[in-house]
């Protein structure tokens, strides 16, 4: 299994599984987010999501590229990237809290992911970054709408997503993207982080949630997500990309 789910008392947890792959995205783990958002969504008795990897040196590597390297045209590529921005769509407009625990690297689709989440808890030896450009595309599971919806300065999320670089966690707490920066383990980071939250009854969570879901459906988040993902697309059938790709796999 390449995702473990466990229910602390409406305090889910998803873990990517996938260690050997530094917690790479595959079909099964987008399986396992899927079931997870829906179970979410059918029981009222949830208070927080929380996605994290397994292990501690990666959070999730994003897309793993030794499965998806044989989409080539801008097609196959928009199924694949199309089917994770859905995922993810749902992940960011969930009714509940939803907390990244960033116990390792998180880069390219695993910063997306980390993104999309209310909450970023950050490891202290952990880098993140949009490293996406390094294989000449963009974002393409919407990470760079919900990073400039996150409320960095524009400034900061744009030299994010352009330098294509990781960032150490002082960085990421410094520009605002990480709230918190932890050390010990990553089960007492979230424990203190929710000691008071988890006091509160969760339609009251929802009910904030649903003031920044409700701004959100009005800027037509949806629409721009998809528009972001398409042009990833475009990218990917590209000769740079490609090449890219290649030289990146064959480090291996």
């Amino acid at each position: 299994m390449a995702y473990k789910i466990e229910n602390n008392k409406g305090i889910i947890t998803f873990t990517i599984d996938r260690q050997e792959k530094r917690n790479a995205v595959n079909d099964e783990v987008m399986e396992g987010l899927k079931k997870v958002i829906t179970y979410i969504k059918n029981h009222n008795d949830v208070q927080f999501l929380v996605v994290t990897g397994s292990g501690e040196q990666a959070f999730c590597s994003g897309g793993d590229l030794s499965e998806f390297h044989q989409l080539k045209t801008e097609e196959q590529a928009y199924g694949m990237l199309s089917k994770m921005g859905n995922i993810l769509y749902d992940l960011a407009t969930l009714r509940v809290p939803t907390i990244a625990l960033v116990n390792g690297t998180a880069v390219g689709g695993g910063c997306e992911i980390a993104t999309a989440c209310d909450f970023r808890l950050v490891a202290s030896h952990a880098k993140c970054g949009f490293i996406q450009g390094t294989l000449s595309i963009t974002s393409g599971w919407g990470g760079g709408t919900y990073l400039f919806e996150r409320g960095l300065r524009h400034d900061r999320a744009l030299k994010m997503l352009i330098e294509s670089k990781k960032y150490d966690a002082k960085q990421l707490y410094e520009m605002g993207w990480a709230m918190h920066v932890y050390n010990g383990s990553k089960e007492q980071a979230l424990e203190e982080f929710i000691v008071d939250m988890r006091k509160i009854h969760p339609d009251v969570h929802q009910a904030y949630k649903e003031i920044e879901l409700r701004k959100w459906r009005e800027r037509n988040i949806y629409e721009r997500v998809m528009e972001e993902i398409r042009l990833c697309a475009k990218l990917w059938e590209s000769d740079a990309h490609n090449d890219a790709v290649n030289r990146f796999l064959n480090k291996y």
